[in-house]
């Protein structure tokens, strides 16, 4: 019998990539003339940011510009979670920012559904915070990135371990 070929849909982000998008923008804020005397921060923690600035408008510029130096680094911002904005201590606002790491279950199950339903010659199986996708032809494991691409999930896709 021939050996399957497979491939994996995952969700990683690179946090050293992320701490330095978060660097530069902090470089920029500093120095942009809109930010003069006010309070902007950016804090970095485990695997979330916290967003700090005095009031939306400026929140609103600061979140600007970590998107712009996130896609700079080539993060990419489907995997990027923008929270609700809360008031902060001593008249601020917050926004915490979380990262998609890993395919949530009932994403991964949609997956699972719809490369069934498409009938494509392969298999598909979650094992844990990824979908593995195994078939004989490497033909169809394309084809079906392919498919995956085209669909519109609203959760961000990468395929590792091709093989």
């Amino acid at each position: 019998m021939a050996e399957d070929h497979t491939f994996d849909i995952v969700s990683k982000v690179d946090f050293q990539e992320v701490a330095n998008a978060v660097q530069t923008t902090l470089k920029e804020i500093r120095n942009r003339f809109d930010f003069k005397h006010s309070r902007a921060d950016i804090l970095l923690e485990k695997e979330k940011l916290t967003l700090i600035a005095d009031d939306d408008f400026k929140l609103k510029g600061l979140r600007d510009a970590l998107e712009e130096k996130m896609a700079k680094r080539r993060i990419p911002l489907r995997a990027v979670l923008f929270q609700k904005i809360e008031d902060g201590p001593n008249r601020t606002v917050k926004q915490e920012v979380h990262f998609q790491i890993g395919i949530p279950q009932e994403k991964a199950r949609e997956i699972v559904k719809l490369l069934k339903q498409a009938k494509f010659k392969a298999q598909a199986s979650i094992q844990g915070e990824h979908v593995r996708v195994s078939s004989p032809k490497i033909d169809v494991l394309q084809e079906i990135m392919a498919f995956l691409k085209s669909q519109s999930l609203g959760i961000h896709m990468q395929f590792d371990n091709y093989r």
